[in-house]
């Protein structure tokens, strides 16, 4: 017997350990209230990222991948027992006395172990000491955030906002039959099935695409034609448009899709144009979209509230 699982009303968003670039966490009510799925099958992420949009959505079933081995061998490690939030808290205490003392160069002695061992404990410690909330990685595969500039940065209070984000994560991956595997994204949709619900979270065109590994205009037109494809239902997140400019690739390759918009203000990126105010569209496949059409009295409450989640939890 399944659970419907879509739309779904989320006042309360849960925020995970790991942070980067993109991370959809204004986003996500407004994500789980425009879909429409009966939860039948699994939840497929070819681009897991931070997580934040599966951890919120909560589907019994998932299979979820990013070639970024790092995030996924965090979360085995959460689902496995390896890290919970005792472990964590004792080490961030620990590595925030050293930071303190040892500021920049401590930093970057921490950062040169991990690029050699990936430790996924220190992986949250440089996502959470490193600059802006970046999270990066060079043509080799090794991560060159520089140092955020705070060796002060554990400070109990946060200390304990990492340590509830891991405790909250840590449980729910335990209850759930989820599968986090490093892979390709088109061999994590070739698993796909009718049942199915395909996110779509790719670097965004024109944006941050040195998180990992590079994202170009064909890769994109690819994924547009892979997902047109599918035998499942889908839906696309990406930018459409800001003071700026306007994301052409959305009218090149997904105009049969039924669009739905979200205005919010971008707080992480390495660049202040990257941090302005921003027109999401939510790309979703025909028969596939919920009756929700806008509601500005919920888009503003719950906008509120996850900007404060954005300051506090940053």
């Amino acid at each position: 017997m399944f659970k419907q699982s879509l739309p779904k009303y989320i006042d309360k968003v849960f925020v995970p350990p790991i942070k980067c670039q993109g991370i959809k966490t204004k986003l996500v009510p407004f994500i789980a209230r425009s879909i429409q799925w009966n939860g039948k099958g699994k939840w497929v992420e070819p681009f897991l990222g931070s997580g934040v949009v599966l951890f919120n959505i909560a589907p019994e079933r998932a299979l979820v991948s990013d070639t970024n081995e790092h995030i996924i061998k965090f979360y085995n490690a959460l689902k496995i027992g390896q890290i919970d939030e005792h472990i964590v808290k004792e080490y961030l205490e620990n590595m925030g006395v050293k930071l303190y003392n040892g500021k920049a160069d401590f930093y970057y002695e921490i950062r040169e172990e991990f690029n050699n061992d990936g430790d996924p404990l220190k992986l949250l410690f440089l996502n959470r000491s490193g600059f802006n909330g970046i999270m990066r990685f060079n043509g080799s595969g090794k991560y060159n955030v520089p140092f955020g500039h705070k060796p002060e940065r554990f400070r109990k209070a946060y200390i304990t906002k990492i340590v509830n984000q891991v405790k909250n994560i840590r449980k729910l991956i335990r209850k759930k039959d989820w599968k986090f595997i490093v892979s390709d994204w088109k061999d994590t949709l070739a698993k796909c099935e009718p049942d199915d619900f395909v996110y779509l979270d790719p670097p965004y065109i024109g944006r941050h695409t040195d998180y990992y590994n590079g994202w170009k205009e064909n890769d994109a037109a690819d994924l547009a034609y892979t997902s047109s494809n599918l035998p499942c239902g889908y839906a696309l997140s990406m930018w459409k448009e800001n003071r700026y400019r306007s994301n052409d690739h959305l009218g090149n390759f997904w105009t049969d899709c039924v669009e739905r918009t979200y205005d919010h203000f971008y707080h992480v990126g390495s660049k202040e144009k990257f941090r302005n105010k921003i027109t999401e569209s939510l790309l979703i496949k025909p028969g596939f979209e919920s009756k929700f059409k806008s509601d500005k009295a919920f888009e503003s409450k719950i906008d509120e509230k996850n900007k404060q989640l954005i300051i506090f939890n940053s």
